[in-house]
Formats: structure tokens, C-alpha cells, sequence
């Protein structure tokens, strides 16, 4: 399965008389259908509709189209129709001019001062009652279909691009952790060779000698400090980490919570081996696992 990103826009529009078949029933001037889908990184699905008042009985069928192929992200529908009326002119029908008179005259009763309707209103309001007419749904549906294809077409390509760049961050800390690999003995008996060294210059101070027992017990405490510095097992689940990203990199899916989880880990083991470094190029590497891991932090967060 491909990886996809959380953040992307697509849109969509219908003919002027509607490309659906249920738009043969409504006037040849009722209107343009246009959507538009923008999504951006969120934890959970958060879904957001902002439909005029000729759409919004249909936002569950909406709702329902969306979740179908949407796991996670913030994402916004706008609809909006727009009147497409032959010669920018609709002749308002017999029925409407009725309405309208018998509402300004009822305005007009409680409010002597309102200005009457001019020609340029009733126009427009009956502009607005021919673009209401019919049932939008069929259209809606349909161009919210189109636009959500073009928006998962548009969040595979930006999840692959990601998911690129993230195999490119995985090669760079598979590097740096075989670079810190052949230090670690090196640093273990360093330590050592220090701790006996710096112990037989204490006795030599007092003018005692070195006894066996004393030997033993320098020779134990130099292993345990040995082993506190030792970064082996850090190293050991880094690499495992590293492995089980590049796994789910290739899997896909919804794999943006587990990155997420697995980023933290590689922090913690980062920090880990940062602070028990007892060598100054093993800091450093561990400074650059921890630039490397914020910067993939920042794009698994766009990972659904």
C-alpha cells in the first residue's frame, strides 16, 4: 500500500447545467456546482463542512463518502453554488412576485421606513430561488467524489515524497550508528586502563603497595564503570527501530501513529547514548542521531 500524507487540496466543479443525470430535472439555469477539499496534519479524523443552506441536508452522505477513504487529518469541505443564468437575466415567476409583495408589505407594516424592493433585488432573490430548486444531492456526490480521487492522488504523492526523504534520514543513522559500532570497545577498555592507572597512582602516593585483594576490587569497579558507558545495547535497539520504520515504510497504509511511537523511542536512545558517552566523537554522533530524528519527527507528523 502506498504511504499517505496527511496535507493536501483538490477540487471540483460540474457543468453548467450539471454533469449528473438528476440535473436534466432542474432548469437549464439553476446553477454551477463547485467543491473544494483541503486537508491538513491533525491526530484523529476531524471533518469540517461548510455547505450553503441548498447542501446542507446532505452532509451525512458527505460525511459517510469522506470517512470511507480518510483515517486521519483535518479536513475542510467547502461546496457553493453559483448562478449560471442565461444572459445574467432570471425571469422571476408569477408565484415569486406574489411572495415577495406579501413580505414587504408585512415589513413595510412594522418598519413604515424600509425602502421598497427595486427591480436589481427581485432579480437577484429570484436568481437565488432558481439555483435552490432541485436536488443537488445526485451533483454533490458526485464532484465531492471527483475531488476527493484528485485529493488522495495528491496526499500518495506527497506521502511518497516523504516517505523518500525519510528512507534518505534512515540511511544517514544507520551511518552514524556503525561509526559509534567500532568505538564501543575501544572506549570499554579505555576506561578500564584509566581507572587501574589512576588507582595504582593513589597507592604509590601512600608509599603502600598494591595487594591482590585491592587489584580485585579496582578491577571490579573499572568494569562496572566500563559498563555504564557501555552504549552497545543503545546502538543494538537503535538499529532495531530503524529496521522496523523501513518495514512500515514499505508496508504503507496508516502507519502514521506507529512512526510516531517509533521516533520517540529513537530519541530516547539517542539521549540515552548522548549522556553515557564518555568520548568526544561519540557525542557528536549522538548530537547528529538527534538532528537527523527532529527532522524525521517533523515528517511523520504528515503521515497519516
Amino acid at each position: 500500500m502506498p504511504v499517505y500524507s496527511m496535507t493536501g487540496y483538490a477540487s471540483g466543479q460540474n457543468g453548467p447545467a450539471g454533469s449528473h443525470s438528476e440535473a436534466e430535472a432542474r432548469p437549464a439555469a439553476a446553477g454551477r456546482l463547485g467543491v473544494e477539499i483541503r486537508s491538513v496534519n491533525s491526530r484523529f479524523l476531524d471533518l469540517t463542512f461548510k455547505l450553503p443552506e441548498e447542501l446542507r441536508q446532505h452532509e451525512t452522505a458527505l460525511r459517510e463518502l469522506l470517512t470511507g477513504k480518510l483515517k486521519r487529518g483535518k479536513v475542510e469541505v467547502r461546496a457553493a453554488i453559483e448562478n449560471t443564468a442565461q444572459a445574467g437575466v432570471v425571469e422571476p415567476s408569477v408565484k415569486l412576485l406574489q411572495r415577495l409583495n406579501g413580505v414587504q408589505d408585512g415589513i413595510k407594516a412594522w418598519l413604515p421606513g424600509a425602502r421598497e424592493l427595486s427591480v436589481a433585488d427581485v432579480l437577484r432573490l429570484a436568481g437565488g430561488d432558481s439555483a435552490a430548486r432541485g436536488d443537488w444531492g445526485g451533483d454533490l456526490l458526485e464532484v465531492a467524489g471527483k475531488a476527493l480521487d484528485a485529493l488522495m492522488s495528491a496526499r500518495q504523492r506527497e506521502g511518497a515524497r516523504l516517505a523518500k526523504m525519510l528512507e534518505a534520514h534512515l540511511a544517514q543513522l544507520r551511518a552514524l550508528v556503525e561509526q559509534a559500532g567500532p568505538l564501543i570497545p575501544q572506549l570499554v577498555e579505555q576506561q578500564r586502563a584509566r581507572f587501574l592507572e589512576r588507582w595504582q597512582e593513589a597507592m604509590g602516593l601512600t608509599g603502600g603497595t598494591l595487594p591482590e585483594a585491592a587489584q580485585d576490587r579496582a578491577l571490579t569497579e573499572a568494569t562496572a564503570f566500563a559498563i555504564r558507558i557501555d552504549v552497545a545495547e543503545e546502538l543494538t535497539r537503535l538499529n532495531s527501530h530503524l529496521d522496523e520504520i523501513e518495514r512500515l515504510l514499505k508496508k504503507g497504509g496508516e502507519i502514521g501513529k506507529r512512526l510516531d511511537f517509533l521516533i520517540q523511542e529513537l530519541h530516547r536512545e539517542a539521549n540515552t547514548l548522548g549522556s553515557k558517552s564518555a568520548a568526544l566523537e561519540l557525542t557528536r554522533i549522538g548530537v547528529d542521531m538527534k538532528v537527523l530524528i527532529e527532522q524525521m519527527r517533523e515528517q511523520v507528523q504528515n503521515i497519516e
